[in-house]
């Protein structure tokens, strides 16, 4: 027998919650259904941002909040004018929740727990009578005249709308694919870099400000590094993972990086900086004491790295290991091997052609009545709540045109 719905949502996670909660609160006459594969609902939401959840990011200017997109930069600036992180605020202060803004501009809700966020959607998807049907697996999907069929393992449902906000589930763009939607494979996005190097391999939970390129790239990044067990990592690390997803998936994870430690220090400038270290600190011993802002362990990794033994005096550094030491410090260059994911916050580039979608309303070009909202299209997002603000804009701007 088939279950009967204006409009379906498959997909229980953020974008889909959102979604149905924003439709209905503007039209209660509309029945709305969430279909979830799992058992449970906002499984995503509960273990992001080290399950506080990290709602959204304190950058409340369209035209800035955009450029943290590596995907989706163009197409979110529109959809961003509709609705913005200062509109989420503003959402969930609405529905009881009070948000707060931490020293790097991420934005928790103030009881520090991503249950708060998850209470707050399941209140209101019961005051408002959404049907939340769990363990529903979509197997197929049909269009007749004005209908979509969804069939999952134990039921049918038909809806004269259909919302997609899957996220990066492969099985829904397959079936995508058979209805003429193009799929940009997923690669991973927002991983750390393996590099087995001397220098760093003592140095695990060491951070620094650096500037971080890619050889034969134009891939650069600027921001914290950390020294883990594996390699690097840290915001610099992340943010070129993110801008590089396709071409260091393309490179198998085998590249050269060029660390600049000293953030964006000239090595000329720097060498000169040195001569003159070498001239006030003659007596003393080059290894013991970083005249830069490293930390005393890196600074003496660098200075080994650079043919200096240990108990050198500044006095007896010769011209050569004076280029070598502003070099270490200004352009080390480490080998990566492969990368490192961490599954819970685990991001995927690729999704369904942003070019098949209409951002005034999210609906697919190609079918009338096919919407989408979040991950399931190409667009992602460095950490820091960005990804979820996109989840919250397309589902506001969906249930809008709805």
């Amino acid at each position: 027998m088939n279950q009967n719905f204006d409009i379906i949502i498959v997909g229980g996670g953020a974008a889909g919650f959102f979604t149905a909660i924003n439709i209905v609160e503007k039209n209660p006459k509309l029945k709305v259904a969430i279909l979830e594969r799992g058992a449970e609902v906002l499984n995503k939401v509960r273990i992001s941002g080290g399950g506080r959840c990290n709602v959204t990011h304190a950058c409340f200017e369209p035209n800035e909040l955009v450029k943290f997109y590596p995907r989706g930069e163009k197409e979110l600036r529109g959809p961003f004018h509709q609705f913005c992180s200062g509109d989420t605020i503003e959402w969930f202060e609405k529905h009881g929740v009070e948000l707060k803004i931490e020293a790097d501009g991420r934005m928790f809700p103030v009881s520090n727990s991503s249950q708060t966020i998850i209470d707050c959607f399941l209140k209101a998807k019961q005051k408002l009578g959404i049907a939340v049907l769990t363990g529903q697996s979509v197997q197929s999907i049909f269009k007749k005249e004005n209908t979509w069929k969804i069939e999952t393992q134990s039921e049918n449902y038909l809806a004269e709308k259909l919302i997609l906000a899957t996220g990066s589930n492969p099985k829904v763009w397959e079936m995508l694919q058979t209805f003429g939607h193009a799929v940009v494979s997923p690669v991973p996005s927002l991983f750390t870099f393996n590099i087995k190097d001397s220098r760093i391999k003592e140095l695990p939970g060491v951070a620094a400000q650096v500037t971080v390129k890619v050889k034969d790239t134009k891939l650069t990044s600027t921001g914290p590094l950390l020294i883990t067990h594996w390699g690097m990592s840290g915001p610099a690390i992340l943010k070129l993972s993110a801008w590089g997803a396709r071409i260091l998936h393309d490179k198998n994870y085998q590249f050269t990086i060029f660390v600049n430690w000293l953030n964006d220090e000239d090595t000329a400038d720097v060498e000169k900086k040195l001569k003159e270290l070498k001239q006030e600190h003659a007596k003393k011993s080059v290894s013991k004491k970083s005249p830069f802002e490293l930390t005393n362990r890196l600074w003496e990794s660098l200075v080994l790295a650079s043919g200096i033994e240990v108990e050198t005096k500044w006095a007896d550094l010769s011209k050569i290991q004076l280029q070598n030491l502003a070099n270490q410090l200004t352009n080390g260059t480490f080998q990566v091997n492969g990368k490192s994911t961490f599954k819970e916050e685990f991001v995927t580039a690729g999704g369904i052609d942003l070019k098949e979608i209409n951002f005034k309303t999210m609906e697919s070009k190609l079918h009338e009545n096919l919407y989408f909202a979040g991950e399931i299209v190409n667009i992602d997002a460095i950490t820091g709540g960005f990804n979820f603000q996109n989840a919250w804009t397309s589902g506001f701007i969906l249930a809008n045109n709805i």
